[in-house]
């Protein structure tokens, strides 16, 4: 059954007549992910400081101390990106990393370590594979260990690393 409905000169058919389909067709979304890290904070310039404290001027003794990670910033990459972290000799590289005193030449002798125990060096700009379990929030294993050779000139010693990150 059709119906014609006519309005002024504007005809309009109701009824069951068959429609016509719309063209439909599918189409792929997608995206790459690369692997990569990110440091994102503030002051990201300054990763944090590894702090031997306060120390006898007649000791001869070694010294531990650990890296504390800035908490202005983090240091996150994707899942399962493997990441490498090389460390330079510092400012005051001879033969071995040196803190130097704030006012003359002295210096004295340290190490760093990826453990705690002291079992695993840090060589000079070498890359040091890094495991970590949270991606989110990666904190370097540094370790440091001084080592006092007896009398020694009172003062402030200090020293700057460079840190580099690969993936």
């Amino acid at each position: 059954m059709v119906w014609l409905l006519r309005a002024g000169s504007l005809a309009l058919l109701i009824g069951s007549v068959p429609a016509w389909g719309l063209p439909t067709a599918t189409f792929q979304v997608s995206a790459s992910v690369v692997a990569g890290c990110v440091i994102s904070g503030t002051n990201t310039g300054v990763f944090g400081t590894l702090n031997f404290g306060t120390q006898s001027g007649v000791a001869s003794s070694s010294v531990s101390a650990s890296y504390v990670q800035s908490t202005t910033l983090t240091l996150a990459c994707t899942p399962g990106t493997a990441l490498s972290m090389s460390i330079n000799g510092g400012s005051n590289y001879t033969s071995s990393r040196n803190l130097k005193h704030t006012s003359n030449t002295d210096t004295v002798a340290y190490s760093l370590y990826t453990n705690a125990a002291h079992t695993t060096t840090i060589p000079v700009n070498s890359p040091v594979a890094l495991s970590y379990s949270n991606a989110n929030n990666i904190v370097l294993p540094i370790y440091g260990l001084l080592t006092l050779p007896g009398p020694t000139r009172a003062g402030t010693y200090t020293d700057t690393l460079t840190v580099t990150l690969s993936w």
